[in-house]
């Protein structure tokens, strides 16, 4: 019997939305521009990859130099270019960052995001909608009238949460008539709250699916600066090189890896290493590798 854990199967569930996504997506809070074509040319590069999840938010435009929505109004350009490709991904967004507040879930807000999200994007519908940051300032209930609202209507299929924590998601999950669907926690080989704090055990008690974002650690793990993150990409490479695949195929890997099967968000926006995803879905870790990974990263053994 090997002693592999088993490799990430070719489709996962979207919590339980009915919804099957890949077990990699591709994100675009760096998707800019005015070149459309060029635009078009990385979501076909993202198909051809394998990927149907594709990741955006209403936020993603003014960290690129650009106005609120761009990301989402250039998807929207795409699509109204070539219209067959939104029918061959599931689109997820998200809302409810408001520059300079900084969030809002009331409901007048998310109704308002929602309504602006599909006509950035040019859609009738979005599969999965996301609380992008907690709102400490609306009741869970009230975020949830909205949602539900948006769901009833066919604006929104799914739900999910982004950036809570297990007990946030919990309390807006109470007020729903549907069960949450994804969480989005930063995580990866450096960034391990997700492991330790309640958002992978809770979305494998119910059904979630995990989209972990920043996979390579804001790009640390691409261009380690420090003894500890050169420690952690020294053994990611030990697996990368048996496999022959890339240092960030092997990072993707480790968070594959997890029972909760999170979904890596990969974020470049370069076609060719785009073309590369596929090479996360090779390597196979054993426990100890694992575990040898982990613990380097903490820095310390576990018990």
């Amino acid at each position: 019997m090997s002693d592999h854990l088993p490799p990430p199967p070719s489709t996962l569930p979207l919590g339980r939305s009915g919804l099957s996504v890949s077990p990699i997506a591709w994100g675009m809070w760096r998707f800019a521009g005015d070149d459309v074509p060029a635009a078009r040319a990385r979501v076909e590069a993202a198909l051809a990859a394998g990927v149907t999840l594709f990741d955006t938010a209403d936020i993603y435009g003014p960290d690129n130099g650009e106005p609120f929505g761009a990301a989402e109004a250039l998807l929207g350009r795409v699509f109204a270019e070539s219209p067959g490709l939104r029918d061959t991904m599931v689109l997820a967004t998200k809302g409810g960052i408001v520059m300079g507040v900084p969030y809002d879930s009331s409901a007048t807000y998310l109704a308002s995001a929602i309504d602006a999200s599909l006509a950035r994007l040019g859609v009738d519908r979005i599969e999965l909608w996301q609380i992008h940051r907690p709102d400490m300032l609306t009741h869970p209930q009230e975020a949830a009238r909205a949602l539900e609202d948006a769901h009833r209507a066919g604006k929104i299929a799914a739900i999910g949460v982004s950036n809570h924590s297990a007990a946030q998601a919990a309390a807006l999950a109470k007020f729903l008539p549907v069960p949450l669907a994804s969480h989005q926690p930063e995580f990866s080989a450096l960034a391990l709250g997700p492991l330790t704090d309640g958002v992978l055990d809770q979305a494998m008690a119910e059904e979630m699916a995990v989209l972990a974002w920043s996979p390579l650690g804001g790009g640390r793990l691409a261009r380690p600066i420090d003894d500890h993150v050169h420690a952690v990409a020294a053994l990611l490479d030990l697996k990368a090189d048996a496999y022959g695949v890339s240092r960030a195929a092997a990072a993707y890997s480790w968070i594959m890896a997890h029972p909760a099967r999170p979904i890596p968000i990969v974020g470049t926006q370069n076609p060719e290493r785009i073309g590369e995803i596929p090479q996360a879905l090779v390597p196979r870790w054993t426990r100890a590798e694992w575990y040898a990974v982990l613990q380097t990263s903490m820095g310390e053994k576990l018990p």
